[in-house]
């Protein structure tokens, strides 16, 4: 592409709406805007032969504003151009789309030339080997018989803005174009593999992460032109279109992360510009959604504009810099200086502006500009680097100034402590002597508390055992007296103010029931296991294979009772006690409750009281608490057994 601007001079420029005239002479042809034709078609479901119809070809014209430009991503463009041969002989010429970002191409072959073929599908969307000659433009051939007038059409589309632009080669410039435009390239690349080799060797020795985001910057530097010139697609990725899209998309976003993580770095303005530090990150980083969003979603193709304002950002942070005294902002601001014209060439020239964007100088001021900024920042690493060393020096210096003054003054120490040691050695004499003195005394003492210590020990001796005494004298007591506490309780005249005196509250009521329910052992109803541990609930236990948990009055007439635990386990004791001759209204007017609650409570102890009498293991006269943990149902009252259930009222 370089060698076919760079023979500005020879371009043929037909008149407007005339076709494209080749001759023996002519050698390369840029299609301005007055050899093309452009139809838009928002629906892309128009054919060739459709097309071709008068009625949808009088639509073709110049698109308005930005003739070498799509004005909408997404949609289908039809380019029609003519070509006529005025020469005498037959002629070989060639087409080539400058754009490498064309995702989807159909170049039509008018009929009768020869063997080509009358349609060729292929773009930046396809794999590569669709291409009609393996090359990162697009490039079809163009077969003109003497004197004869072809007319050609493209089918184009792009989801980005995508440039019209194109040329018409001879066989002979074309080959020169193709090589000479490798050759810059490999130079290109050349040079940025190198300077990535150097600066990763000097961050291996150096350990300085600046090299480190450099290398990064220079790669996604490399990316970036990879995806724009399709060396990418061409090289690296040629199976897979789907990443070729994404890479171009996304390869720019990339660049501008790395350049931001770079210049931070670099510039230092986290330390120097703290505040303007803040805001350039968030610039950033409002400027890489936005870019995002509109790559994403919106697919305006407007984002590029979104570019400018951190880069500018950054360079307004090195003039800042530059004030303060800043070397290596000096640098900066020369390096991206160039950057930053081509960055407004590369946006011009994305948009469609026509604003210097068929000259050489514009068209790979991107290249130049990245050679320049590599050489320009490598320079600058390696002096910021010298800048560090001598700096590390100069405070290696102080500090060896410091350790002569700190030497000096430790001598002064030294002294200073023999001095003190001979004074030292002095005092613990005298105390030594002091010492043996005191020990004398001490010794003489420890012998007279020796005596006396013995004559009180045996007096401790006769007090701990006349203490042994009084604590067996004490349980004795404690114990007669809660035996005979249960003996009241479990005689038939005991009031509730007695029963409350063994059983006072919820807790004690609880604790009960609980030694009592599992005095032999927990077993698990549910899975059958026989080790638990305590829940949540007061004095209930879990099963530590399933985790049933089981409450002391599970099971039992006083689950789910809705009144005082101390109540009903009274109700049990005094209607057992008393063979079921208690009636409901005697129990509502001791215990305080409804006649209704009391008269429900008590069917359901009748029901424990039957069914543990028509148990295997019952026992006449048996202790009252043995009704509690019976399984009960409700049962007949049976006269045979109990002749008072039926006058409870």
């Amino acid at each position: 592409m370089l060698a076919a601007l760079l023979l500005g001079p020879l371009w043929a420029r037909a008149e407007a709406t005339k076709p494209v005239v080749v001759d023996a002479k002519t050698e390369v042809i840029l299609l301005d805007k007055v050899y093309f034709d452009v139809l838009e078609d928002p629906t892309g479901r128009l054919t060739l032969a459709q097309v071709q119809q008068p009625a949808v070809a009088a639509r073709f014209g110049t698109l308005p504003g930005q003739p070498y430009t799509m004005r909408q991503p997404g949609a289908v463009y039809w380019m029609r151009f003519r070509v006529r041969n005025d020469g005498l002989l037959p002629s070989q010429w060639f087409l080539e789309l400058f754009d490498s970002h064309l995702a989807h191409v159909t170049w039509y072959q008018p009929r009768g030339t020869g063997m080509l073929p009358d349609s060729v599908v292929t773009g930046a969307g396809r794999p590569y080997l669709t291409r009609y000659y393996q090359y990162r433009d697009f490039i079809f051939p163009l077969q003109l018989a003497p004197r004869s007038e072809q007319v050609y059409y493209v089918r184009l589309s792009s989801p980005t803005k995508t440039s019209l632009r194109s040329i018409v080669w001879n066989e002979q410039n074309l080959v020169i174009h193709l090589r000479n435009d490798s050759i810059w390239l490999g130079i290109f690349y050349g040079i940025l593999g190198i300077i990535v080799l150097y600066n990763l060797c000097l961050f291996c020795f150096v350990r300085e992460r600046t090299y480190l985001y450099y290398i990064l910057y220079v790669l996604s530097c490399g990316l970036f032109f990879l995806s724009e010139d399709g060396l990418g697609f061409e090289y690296l990725w040629p199976s897979h279109p789907a990443l070729n899209l994404i890479i171009s998309d996304f390869a720019p976003v990339l660049l501008l992360v790395l350049f931001a993580l770079y210049s931070h770095r670099f510039l230092d303005t986290a330390p120097r510009l703290p505040r303007y530090n803040s805001w350039l990150k968030r610039l950033t980083l409002l400027s890489v959604a936005l870019i995002l969003l509109d790559v994403v979603v919106l697919r305006s193709g407007r984002g590029y504009w979104l570019y400018v304002l951190p880069y500018a950002a950054y360079y307004a942070a090195g003039v800042l810099l530059l004030k303060q005294g800043s070397k290596p902002a000096r640098f900066y601001l020369a390096a991206n200086l160039v950057v930053a014209i081509s960055v407004v060439f590369l946006i011009a020239r994305k948009l469609g502006i026509e604003l210097l964007s068929d000259q050489p100088i514009t068209v790979y001021s991107m290249n130049i500009a990245l050679v320049l900024e590599v050489f320009v920042l490598s320079y600058a690493l390696g002096e910021k680097i010298q800048d560090i060393r001598n700096a590390a020096l100069h405070t290696q210096q102080q500090l060896l100034k410091q350790l002569r003054k700190k030497h000096r003054v430790q001598e002064q120490l030294v002294a200073q402590l023999r001095r003190n040691q001979e004074l030292k050695d002095n005092l613990n004499t005298e105390l030594e002597r002091q010492v043996l003195v005191r020990t004398d005394e001490l010794q003489r003492h420890a012998q007279t508390i020796a005596g006396q210590n013995a004559e009180l020990s045996g007096a401790l001796a006769l007090l701990h055992e006349q203490s042994v005494t009084i604590e067996q004298l004490n349980h004795e007591l404690k114990r007669d007296l809660q035996h005979t506490q249960e003996a009241r309780v479990l005689s038939k005249a005991v009031s509730f103010e007695d029963f409350c005196l063994t059983y006072p509250d919820r807790d004690a009521c609880l604790r009960y029931l609980a030694e009592m329910k599992w005095a032999t052992g927990f077993r698990c109803r549910k899975c059958g296991h026989e080790k638990s541990c305590e829940a949540r609930e007061p004095y209930a236990q879990r099963c530590t294979r399933c985790g049933y948990v089981e409450s002391p009055t599970a099971y039992t007439p006083l689950h789910r009772c809705k009144f005082d635990i101390v109540k009903a386990l009274y109700c049990i004791f005094v209607v057992y006690t008393n063979q079921g001759n208690y009636s409901s209204l005697l129990l509502s007017q001791t215990l305080q409750l409804r006649r209704a609650t009391c008269h429900s409570f008590l069917q359901k102890v009748h029901a424990a009281v039957l069914a543990r009498q028509q148990a295997p293991g019952y026992v006449k006269n048996e202790s009252w608490t043995n009704i509690l943990f019976e399984e009960y149902q409700a049962i007949e009252p049976d006269e045979a057994v109990w002749s008072n259930v039926g006058e409870l009222e």
